[in-house]
């Protein structure tokens, strides 16, 4: 028995099951959760890869097993089994809800300075309830973030798909938008790791690969995270007629005083907002991104996924 590998087999199951995500072996090796002391990510030289093979032999190791149970395939902790039907149910749900996802951003390839568009969060690790938004991340071109939220809002309002109010089962909730020339996320710890380790591209291949590689930060806490092609089967193609629509349109509003005016509108609405005063919110509003998270979840998972650890004790 690996004492390392032990450990951190057991973080992962942890980590996760303050989502009630019961797991196989292949996505305890795909997502190992690696923590020094719980807290902090490991430093590049002390980063070490699994095999799968391990990771399998780990969760058959009697030691291990006095912590966890498996069920029809998947790993979880003991007294959990309840979380396998829940997430079988919750594929399902996911399923449904991607294909509302693809026709969105079919119509989203089409409009001006989208570089790309992805799932995150619940859904794109397929946890999701029936109630559930569908949060994306959209990439824009940079040096015109500002008219790309714009129009992209506009777009998703007009399919009648854009969250606000009491409107969130199956709404696109648009909180988080970059540009093409800042992919690295800032904000890098355990819940970003997995957030963005799950993430789906549905639009922009070219883009995401760069996305990952700005992001091997990951690794330090997801240490068989790595960059590769993306082959995602729910990934739309960039066909002739949306670059031609979506290039004619960036040539009409190529004009530097449209970003400024929509900036110093849409700056002041958000800070203007009471939820941007909320305690413990995240809100950036520049040139590099736009965040509007009045109640992000990082710190509510963590002390979670410590109280998880603590009983495994």
């Amino acid at each position: 028995m690996d004492n390392n590998l032990s450990k951190y087999v057991l973080t992962t199951l942890a980590y996760y099951d303050v989502m009630d995500y019961p797991m196989t072996a292949f996505e305890i090796w795909k997502y190992l959760t690696v923590i020094s002391n719980f807290q902090f990510p490991i430093s590049n030289n002390q980063i070490t890869k699994y095999s799968l093979t391990d990771v399998v032999s780990e969760l058959e190791d009697d030691k291990l097993q006095k912590f966890v149970e498996e069920f029809q395939g998947y790993y979880f902790l003991r007294g959990r089994r309840d979380l396998v039907e829940q997430r079988i149910e919750r594929n399902k749900i996911a399923e449904q809800k991607f294909r509302i996802v693809q026709k969105v951003v079919f119509w989203l390839r089409f409009v001006p300075f989208v570089r790309g568009v992805a799932v995150t969060g619940r859904l794109a690790m397929k946890n999701t309830e029936f109630k559930s938004d569908l949060d994306f991340l959209v990439v824009l071109k940079k040096g015109r973030i500002f008219t790309g939220r714009t129009l992209v809002t506009l777009m998703v309002h007009l399919l009648g798909k854009r969250r606000y109010g009491q409107k969130i089962n199956n709404r696109v909730c648009l909180n988080y938008f970059i540009t093409n020339k800042s992919l690295e996320i800032n904000l890098k710890d355990v819940f970003s790791a997995s957030e963005y380790s799950f993430i789906v591209p549905i639009f922009g291949r070219k883009t995401f690969k760069k996305f990952q590689w700005k992001n091997n930060w990951i690794m330090k806490y997801k240490p068989n995270y790595q960059a590769k092609s993306i082959n995602s089967t729910k990934l739309l193609h960039d066909s002739q007629l949306a670059k031609t629509i979506r290039k004619a349109g960036e040539k009409l509003l190529a004009f530097d005083f449209i970003e400024q005016s929509l900036k110093k509108w849409q700056t002041k609405r958000i800070m203007n907002d009471p939820r941007t005063k909320q305690a413990g919110s995240m809100i950036v509003a520049n040139d590099d991104s736009l965040v509007f998270l009045p109640n992000p979840q990082s710190s509510k998972v963590f002390e979670k996924f410590q109280e998880r650890l603590a009983g495994l004790k």
